[in-house]
This record gives C-alpha cells, sequence and structure tokens, in this order.
C-alpha cells in the first residue's frame, strides 16, 4: 500500500493511503503538535471532504485500535492449527473493576485458563506485559484461550 506523504509549508504535513473506491484517507500533523484526521473527495483526491481534529491522546487511541485487528489477525494465524485456541481483542472500558489497577490483579490465567498477551495503549503494543503491568481505560487487551476461557474474560473485565 502506498502513504502518501505531501508536505504543507507552514503548517506540516500530510499523509494519506488510497482506499479502494480511490479516495484518501489520512491525517494531516501540524508544526504546532495537533493531529486532524481526513477524508478526501472521490473526484478530487486534494480535496478535504471531511476534517475531525484529534488530540495526541485521541489520535494514539485511534491508531491503538486500527492496529489491534491485525495483531490479533497474526495470532489467529499463528494458532491455526492448534484445535480450540483462539484470539481476541477487548478494550478495557472505564467502568471496569481493574481501571488503574495492575495486570496481575485480573488472575485472568488462574481464573479462566485465558492469557493476556499483548496491551495495545496509545499506539503503543506491549507484548507479554508483566503482573505489574498497570491497565488504563481504553487499553486494548488481546487475550488468547479457549472459547469459554474467553468469554469468562469478558465477564470478568466488565464485572
Amino acid at each position: 500500500m502506498t502513504v502518501y506523504e505531501t508536505p504543507l509549508p507552514g503548517i506540516g504535513s500530510r499523509k494519506e493511503i488510497e482506499l479502494r473506491d480511490g479516495r484518501r484517507i489520512g491525517i494531516v500533523s501540524h508544526r504546532d503538535g495537533h493531529t486532524e484526521l481526513i477524508v478526501s473527495s472521490l473526484e478530487d483526491p486534494d480535496a478535504c471532504v471531511a476534517s475531525v481534529p484529534l488530540s495526541h491522546e485521541e489520535a494514539a487511541s485511534l491508531g491503538a485500535l486500527l492496529s489491534a485487528p491485525r495483531l490479533v489477525a497474526q495470532l489467529e494465524d499463528e494458532h491455526a492449527e492448534v484445535p480450540g485456541v483462539s484470539t481476541r481483542q477487548m478494550v478495557l472500558a472505564s467502568d471496569s473493576p481493574f481501571v488503574g489497577e495492575p495486570l496481575g490483579a485480573t488472575r485472568m490465567r488462574t481464573r479462566t485458563a485465558a492469557s493476556i498477551v499483548a496491551v495495545i495503549r496509545a499506539g503503543t503494543t506491549h507484548p507479554s506485559p508483566g503482573p505489574e503491568f498497570l491497565l488504563e481505560e481504553g487499553d486494548v487487551l488481546i487475550i488468547v484461550g479457549t472459547g469459554e476461557g474467553l468469554r469468562r474474560a469478558a465477564e470478568i473485565l466488565s464485572l
């Protein structure tokens, strides 16, 4: 996939990818540090039909949400020949009792036989987080286990 990068003198830079239908979607990174999510016009890729300003945290969280399915797909491919093992992503909601708690407090493996193998936060993947890893609202948890274990994991995380 081609990433188009256009310098915007006095503003910053624009980075986009082309979608199947010919539109482009991307970001404008301003020199002052703020970011905009943009969608171009189908008829004119230089014309912007939608622009959403994002805070640094929002941009990082969007990046994490977009990268998580790819990581899950990769893990599923690796476990494809292992019967009964599945991979799932779960977003840690603000009302989860584990927000602000260490990962070990979930006792996930002991309670469900499922394991949290990675946490994606603000666009950064934290592989194999230890029990001391502090969980935050919006973390994308990548969990591997049986179907039943994943169901129980979802229940525990949202109690």
